[in-house]
């Protein structure tokens, strides 16, 4: 299992940190910063996270996945900080077996993060700055 909240997302390194001889599939889901939202411009977006929590409930959305899916290699990875568009700011995989199981955990492993993980994103417009998750 690997958890991290980093400051640069590099999504070349995911397919070997999930290889293993057991696992037939991969499956990876990388986010990254959008040009535009609503019809406006976006510049970058800026992450913030209270760490220690963020990682406690990643650890835990992994556990779940490799066990309703019996994964092999599980990742789930978040960027912090300023980030322009184009850039990566999330990327989470599964390896299992077979392809419906990686799939589906992937999918799970992204929702499960955005809708539970202390993470808070500041999009930063052409003339607006505005906060699009509740920051504490």
């Amino acid at each position: 299992m690997i958890v991290e909240i980093v400051d640069v997302i590099d999504p070349g390194q995911v397919y070997t940190e999930l290889s293993h001889p057991n696992s037939g599939g991969s499956c990876v889901f990388v986010g990254a910063v959008r040009e535009f939202t609503n019809n406006e411009e976006v510049t970058a977006l800026e992450f913030e996270t209270y760490k220690t929590m963020a990682l406690k409930e990643m650890e835990k959305i992994a556990a779940e996945a490799t066990e309703k899916w019996k994964l092999n290699k599980e990742v789930i990875r978040h960027a912090v900080g300023k980030k322009a568009v184009e850039e990566p700011v999330v990327v989470v995989g599964a390896s299992s077996a077979h392809r419906d199981a990686c799939f589906e955990a992937c999918r799970y492993l992204i929702d499960t993060l955005k809708e539970r993980v202390p993470i808070w994103k500041k999009e930063i417009f052409k003339n607006k700055t505005v906060w699009i998750s509740a920051h504490p």
